[in-house]
């Protein structure tokens, strides 16, 4: 194991890691994003308010992009077995 594979294997992992979170953090962000510009508008300072919709936003995008994210996460375990495959011999 040379440091450069190391290396790919870090980075790959990092790569896929963060096109996975990245939509779900992006939903988040834009449903935050709206509720504050309502709290905003209303004059409504209730801290529970912004948690909830989050939430229920957050696990409905983690439930709709499943199948993707499982296609990711096979992709990469079936390329890091054959990376350590070639790595062993």
């Amino acid at each position: 194991m040379t440091e450069e594979f190391i290396i790919e294997i870090m980075t790959e992992a990092f790569y896929t890691t963060f096109m996975i979170l990245l939509p779900i953090l992006g939903v988040s962000l834009v449903i935050g994003m709206i509720v504050s510009i309502f709290q905003a508008a209303t004059s409504i300072q209730e801290m529970t308010l912004t948690f909830v919709p989050k939430i229920l936003v957050t696990g409905l995008a983690i439930i709709l992009l499943l199948p993707w994210i499982m296609q990711k996460m096979i992709s990469i375990t079936t390329k890091l077995f054959t990376l350590f495959n070639t790595a062993i011999r």
